[in-house]
């Protein structure tokens, strides 16, 4: 197999959510797409934090494209020259007002959607937290706080009966992996 070729890149928008770009591509059989186009989001950070009393923190908001609320692990993007750690503490504490004395824990990367978008998630497992903070969440930001049991929480996922999104369910079975022991990098 053969990569595909750029003949030409133009930017259709620009924000700071995320650029949309489109791509005139030639295919490894000649044939050439005219308006290929790909999301481009910055690299993401995603953490399963788990309290000292086996609860998992988990953020509530309403997801507009979905038209719904979700329950999900808290997440973001680095800001500046924060490294993933720092970004993904600094994503939890204004998310949640959770924190730990523990150093978060690399679970694994992984292209969010490589057919359309050009961004990486990085998962981490932050155990042992608590809460020190309130929230400091940003003006496009309105956020609930739950914590579940994190041993109902595949349960609750394999039966549909909370309403969340793939990098949380995968998270969610990384931590689980991890914490059993069955987990190797």
């Amino acid at each position: 197999m053969e990569r595909w070729k750029t003949l030409e890149s133009e930017y259709l928008h620009k924000s700071p959510f995320g650029n949309i770009r489109k791509d005139r591509c030639k295919l490894p059989n000649g044939l050439v797409i005219d308006d290929f186009c790909i999301n481009e989001y910055p690299d993401w950070v995603n953490a399963v934090v788990i309290t000292k009393e086996d609860k998992i923190v988990l953020v509530e908001q309403y997801r507009h494209a979905a038209e719904d609320f979700f329950l999900e692990i808290p997440a973001g993007k680095k800001e500046g020259n924060e490294t993933d750690e720092e970004g993904l503490i600094r994503e939890v504490k204004e998310e949640t007002g959770y924190t730990s004395l523990r150093e978060p824990i690399f679970l694994g990367e992984f292209m969010v959607n490589p057919a359309t978008q050009n961004n990486k998630v990085k998962t981490y497992l932050l155990q042992d937290a608590f809460k020190a903070h309130e929230q400091d969440l940003d003006d496009t930001e309105a956020i609930n706080v739950k914590l579940l049991d994190f041993s109902n929480m595949g349960e609750l996922i394999r039966t549909n009966k909370i309403n969340t999104q793939l990098f949380t369910a995968n998270a969610y079975l990384m931590a689980k992996d991890f914490l059993a022991g069955s987990y190797s990098e």
